[in-house]
């Protein structure tokens, strides 16, 4: 029959070149992460919420908290939506996964929004994640029937500029996760779908008219906390497995070098608000503690102390030029400390733009061997409609609809 500790393996392999032997006994968890001993990664339930979905914050090293707004911006910061130029738009995203290992895996993302008024935006999106087939088998090894593991989430948008330069955004997420269907033995049901409810909260500031030298240009930063909602249960027992709450930090830097070409730099910084397991406590007792203190241990407690909890900052730096907004290429890295999963790889990508159409691509280049991760492709098309008008300039020309008038651009 399955074992269900085939789940957190699976888990931790998709997002990690990890492999992780968890005993349904009272022994502790043994975890190996590229034979290092001293690994202690975080352990979520449904960790494909926090895979980069689309092609252009791939590319720039999964970094997008701070970039300018588009129509993926629901994943990365959804307060940017208030800020978009146009007036609809949407995008499809498609990710063939783990393709070195197993050819029936993908991650696919679709993500709309409609701008409701100059202050105002909504957006939709949908993730939907395809594991491939599994076969179950007995204990004799003889296959007894096949399945087709699946998780998806849809997730709601509202952006609202507060000022010129800051807006906020929250958002309500629905996440279904079904990794065995439903087993039961013995009277007790071993396999069970999960299902979870989440909230993100976020924000984003802009100053567009930042000047260095002869050039012009627009500073950028943002922060996103997602996730945060209700553990989920795979079988009959009492204990659950944390979402992967989230919290995004970062900035960007975009120059006009001149009336054709533009360059942005950026960086973010990660950190999952999730209790890190310890080694010793062969009960996982933290898996006990609530949605809230537990957010609260994983942002300032940790069994190794302080150095331990900064192991767990994950960091993403990119680069975006564009031509005659028409041409992108972009470059990013990825770290994540050796003894937390030990993901380090660089992306690269492009992107080219014709009206309302965007084709963006991204390639993942790693720096470890036989890292499962190596290769993975991306293809994001976008459609965007509507009013190209920059928001700022059509506030002040009197466009604000409902008579809602933002405040000046120096008041924040």
């Amino acid at each position: 029959m399955f074992n269900l500790k085939v789940k957190f393996a699976l888990f931790l392999l998709i997002i990690f070149s990890v492999v992780e032997v968890k005993a349904q006994s009272s022994n502790p968890p043994s975890t190996i992460v590229g034979g290092n001993p001293n690994s202690n990664p975080i352990i979520t339930a449904v960790p494909f919420l926090t895979i980069a979905p689309e092609a252009r914050g791939a590319a720039m090293g999964d970094m997008g908290v701070a970039t300018s707004a588009d129509v993926n911006s629901a994943h990365w910061n959804p307060s940017k939506y208030a800020v978009i130029d146009d007036e609809y738009g949407v995008s499809l995203s498609y990710n063939p996964w783990l393709q070195k290992i197993v050819g029936d895996m993908s991650l696919s993302y679709l993500a709309g929004y409609k701008r409701l008024n100059d202050r105002q935006t909504i957006g939709l999106s949908m993730k939907y994640f395809d594991l491939g087939s599994i076969n179950f088998t007995d204990d004799q090894g003889n296959i007894t029937r096949n399945f087709n593991p699946r998780e998806y989430s849809f997730d709601g948008h509202f952006a609202m500029q507060l000022s010129k330069r800051y807006s906020m955004a929250v958002s309500a997420r629905y996440i279904y996760s079904n990794l065995a269907g439903s087993i039961s033995s013995n009277g007790t049901q071993d396999s069970k779908p999960a299902h979870g409810f989440a909230a993100d909260i976020s924000g984003y500031w802009q100053n567009p008219d930042i000047h260095l030298g002869q050039y012009t240009g627009v500073f950028a930063w943002g922060w996103n906390i997602s996730n945060i909602g209700t553990k989920m249960n795979y079988n009959s027992t009492s204990q659950e497995d944390f979402l992967p709450t989230n919290l995004r930090l970062g900035t960007t830097l975009t120059m006009d070098l001149d009336p054709y070409n533009k360059i942005t730099f950026g960086v973010d910084v990660n950190k999952l608000l999730v209790p890190t397991p310890d080694p010793n406590d062969s009960t996982n007792s933290y898996k006990s503690v609530g949605v809230l203190e537990g957010m609260w241990y994983g942002l300032t407690k940790a069994p190794g102390g302080f150095s331990e909890k900064m192991k767990e900052f994950m960091w993403s730096v990119g680069a975006e030029y564009w031509y005659n907004d028409l041409f992108a290429a972009r470059m990013g890295y990825f770290y994540e400390n050796p003894d937390k999963g030990d993901r380090q790889y660089m992306q690269l990508g492009l992107g080219v733009k014709y009206q309302v159409v965007t084709l963006d691509f991204s390639y993942l280049l790693s720096f470890k061997r036989n890292n499962p991760l190596e290769d993975t492709l991306r293809f994001t098309l976008s459609f965007n409609f509507g009013d190209k008008t920059k928001k700022g300039s059509k506030k002040s020309s009197g466009g604000s609809s409902g008579g809602n008038d933002v405040l000046d651009a120096d008041d924040i």
